[in-house]
């Protein structure tokens, strides 16, 4: 009942976000080479967008509430149900329209097997209580307190008190009318639309095997059991691209700038939950410019339909702080709450994190030896997308997050590049042979082994997703005494921040307990960077600590195990702080009364 419950729920917005995605789509210009399930995953992908942008004028207006939450979802349900008989009268159409294909091989309906074992994992994972470091930290705690107050604000007690939030709106309303599970479904929609495309383009472009072991590969690569954003920006960055490939595949081109305009949207919900999606920019002009070069006619309205997702985030803070990209546009355009060296320990950091992506998206370089590089120019598009991706990354951060944006594209490609060592080890097999490459009793063999080496990578997939299967289904907590067992297990510090957050009233600082912090009070002060930087307090002496979160109207200090053993060593500790409650190694304290903290 309780995965049955959330799922529901999850198809429930899923048929929203359709319904409100083909009410706009049906007014475009269909593209030219058609596939129902491709455009039905293009519709629920806007749909997506059209929801972060309503729910974000409701809360610029401070109107985002349950209420509104529930009507906007039911409108879309509404316009899913209006247009349901005309979208299947559409599916018969393009049924009856289409070539005949051949019947699944041996070989693809092994991948297809492979594909949905591999699947598993995913179907089993958002269920899960929130555990992972960055949505505890600021992702699922921004969205809380916007869902409390129903408006967006400055929240300076977060890491990123300025970063772009369109994807967080979705989790946002999620906890309006669900628990906190529910926002892991929302960024596993990201993930479960993106794969439907990779798997859909794949089958248009290339071949089935090459659909499956795409989608296999960015499946794999995915986390679907938490509430990040990466997914998000994956899943619009995604939708853009097809549009635009739509967009160039229209003739006359004029007759397709909707396409350009609805690229241009999902663009923006991308660099409007993420900053990494600006840097598609340049290549997304370079690839316009050569084509198009009315200003008014297609430009200018694409302009516009990028700016409607995102331009609140970047004018706000360009207002407010100088810097329309606060904090990494600090050094040009000067600082606000970080200093040069919260700048210097960041980039720090994701240097620290740098590392070779994930090992099954490396073949993407041997895609320009495989068939389909030569037959289809969609795939060439997507191997200079890949090439321009790397590139920008390995200049910039070389930190695989900051490349899944790219992933399921990189994953298509590299499905490309696998079946190209396939064919290539086919081949070497030929020679060893001695067997002549014209023979075709030869060719079918060669071109057996060469399907046997992508099965074998798909079934390698299939055993790893099994086996994580049980791991994820372990996850899954039912009652109140699981979930505390799980949380207590994965999450540091959360049996401490969950008593502060039950019996303290006023203000609270953490130290060190970051990825705890949305099971402790709303708001909790304290972080490595920003206002509420750590070495700003502890630097000083017990005293003149206690003195300075005293004045600032703290009343209760909370702490990992790490720095209990630290700062209670230090002389005159027990003096300022009382013990409140410990609890798995971590600690909370009261401030003692302002007598004592005055004592010399």
């Amino acid at each position: 009942m309780f995965a049955a419950a959330h799922y529901a729920q999850f198809a429930i917005f899923v048929i929203a976000c359709w319904g409100a995605g083909r009410a706009v789509l049906a007014r475009l210009r269909p593209p030219s080479r058609r596939d129902a399930w491709l455009e039905a995953a293009m519709a629920a992908a806007l749909g997506v967008g059209l929801y972060i942008c309503a729910f974000q004028a409701l809360a610029i207006f401070g109107l985002f509430r349950r209420e509104a939450t529930l009507g906007l979802v039911g409108a879309g349900v509404v316009a899913a149900a209006w247009q349901w008989r005309g979208w299947r009268a559409d599916i018969r159409a393009l049924r009856a329209a289409a070539p005949v294909t051949p019947p699944w091989s041996r070989f693809e309906r092994i991948a297809a097997l492979a594909l949905a074992l591999v699947a598993l994992p995913a179907l089993v994972a958002p269920l899960a209580p929130p555990a992972a470091f960055d949505e505890l930290m600021y992702h699922l705690p921004y969205a809380r307190l916007v869902a409390q107050q129903g408006t967006l604000g400055i929240h300076d007690w977060l890491r990123y008190p300025w970063f772009p939030y369109n994807y967080n709106l979705l989790y946002a309303a999620a906890l309006q009318v669900g628990d906190d599970v529910l926002p892991h479904f929302l960024n596993a929609l990201a993930g479960a639309l993106s794969v439907l495309m990779i798997f859909r383009i794949g089958i248009l472009h290339a071949n089935r095997l090459t659909a499956c072991i795409g989608a296999a590969i960015w499946l794999g690569m995915g986390d679907y059991a938490n509430a990040l954003i990466d997914m998000g920006v994956a899943l619009f960055v995604l939708t853009a691209f097809v549009a635009l490939w739509w967009w160039r595949e229209s003739e006359p081109l004029r007759d397709g700038t909707r396409w350009l305009s609805l690229a241009a949207f999902c663009l923006g919900v991308a660099a409007g939950s993420k900053y990494q999606a600006l840097i598609f920019l340049p290549l997304v002009a370079l690839f316009v410019v050569r084509h198009e070069r009315r200003v008014w006619r297609a430009w200018a309205p694409a302009l516009l339909c990028f700016l409607i997702p995102c331009i609140y985030w970047y004018a706000r803070n360009a207002v407010m702080t100088g810097d329309p990209f606060n904090p990494i546009g600090a050094r040009v355009f000067g600082f606000s709450e970080w200093i040069p060296a919260d700048y210097v320990q960041q980039v720090a950091d994701v240097r620290d994190h740098a590392e070779m992506p994930n090992a099954l998206i490396w073949s993407v370089f041997l895609a320009p030896f495989s068939v389909w590089w030569k037959r289809s120019a969609a795939v060439r598009a997507a191997g200079w997308f890949c090439l321009y991706s790397v590139a920008v990354w390995v200049v910039t951060s070389r930190y695989p997050r900051y490349l899944m944006a790219s992933f399921p594209l990189l994953a298509l490609t590299a499905a490309v590049g696998w079946q190209a060592l396939g064919s290539g080890i086919a081949a070497g097999v030929r020679r060893l042979r001695g067997t002549p490459t014209t023979t075709s009793n030869s060719s079918r063999s060669g071109a057996g082994i060469g399907d046997w080496v992508v099965v074998l990578l798909l079934a390698v997939l299939a055993a790893v997703s099994v086996g994580q299967t049980a791991t994820k289904v372990s996850m899954i907590s039912l009652t109140p005494e699981s979930r505390e067992a799980f949380l207590r297990k994965h999450v540091p510090g959360y049996g401490v921040m969950d008593y502060v957050r039950r019996h303290v009233t006023g203000r609270v600082y953490q130290i060190a307990l970051n990825e705890a912090i949305y099971y402790g009070p709303n708001p909790i002060w304290g972080d490595t960077l920003g206002r509420w930087r750590y070495r700003d307090y502890l630097l000083l002496s017990p005293g003149d600590t206690a003195r300075k979160l005293a004045a600032e109207g703290f009343t209760t200090v909370v702490m990992s195990p790490e720095m209990v053993k630290v700062l209670s060593a230090r002389p005159d500790f027990d003096k300022y702080y009382g013990l409140l409650h410990e609890q798995d190694g971590s600690r909370a304290y009261r401030l003692l009364p302002a007598t004592a903290l005055t004592a010399p």
